[in-house]
């Protein structure tokens, strides 16, 4: 579903990822780990449109979408998370949610959504920025989910979130992959989460993919040495 090769993102000349390369097939889900500045934000703004690609291609679904704007990346089937969640606070959830409809020709959210989050229908009329951070996590994958993605990336959705509703969303998306199928990428710090959600780990150091396990054959001590300070 989603095939990265050589990839190549830079802030001016700065460059951040030095050829990047990885594959994500239909209802996998992939760990990308790594310390703060290892690059795992700049991966994820890139994929979705926010950073130019240096060079280098991403292709969706068989669409090479490196040089599409971000919205037409939602158009072809791109969902995004990002990292502090970036919801509308003076909108209401429901509000919220319909911001993702935008890309597509549907009028009416999909069911799931509430199924998945029934706190989304509980608090359909708050507004978003009187949420908890947990709350709005779930109202960012919700939105993004509105948009009827094939890949959903999420940038670090543990961030300010208490492990009781870490392990919530654990399940929350097994189950979003398993029910639609779709292949998720999520960039993560928090070792423990990462395991419980994760197909596969690569990690990110310095701008580059040193290292790549499946569930079944990681190591956890040595994931830690990568994640250390």
């Amino acid at each position: 579903m989603l095939d990265v090769s050589d990839y190549h993102v830079a802030y001016g000349e700065s460059e951040v990822l030095h050829g990047i390369d990885f594959a994500v097939g239909e209802g996998e889900i992939v760990s990308v780990l790594g310390r703060n500045g290892m690059g795992k934000s700049t991966l994820m703004k890139s994929l979705s449109g926010l950073l130019p690609t240096r060079t280098g291609k991403a292709v969706l679904d068989g669409r090479n979408i490196t040089h599409l704007k971000s919205h037409q990346r939602v158009a072809a089937g791109l969902g995004y998370v990002p990292q502090g969640r970036m919801i509308f606070p003076a909108l209401t959830v429901e509000e919220n949610l319909r911001t993702g409809l935008v890309s597509t020709e549907d009028a009416s959210l999909p069911a799931d959504i509430h199924e998945l989050f029934p706190v989304l229908e509980e608090m359909r009329a708050r507004r978003g920025g009187n949420l908890s951070g947990g709350q709005q996590q779930q109202l960012a994958i919700g939105r993004a989910l509105a948009t009827g993605p094939r890949v959903l990336l999420l940038d670090e959705p543990t961030e300010g979130i208490q492990p009781s509703i870490i392990r919530e969303l654990a399940q929350v998306l097994k189950r979003i992959r398993d029910t639609r199928q779709l292949a998720i990428v999520v960039s993560e710090q928090v070792l423990s989460f990462a395991l419980e959600v994760a197909d596969r780990v690569l990690v990110l150091e310095n701008g580059r993919l040193v290292h790549e396990a499946t569930r079944d054959n990681v190591n956890e001590a040595q994931l830690m040495r990568f994640l250390s300070v």
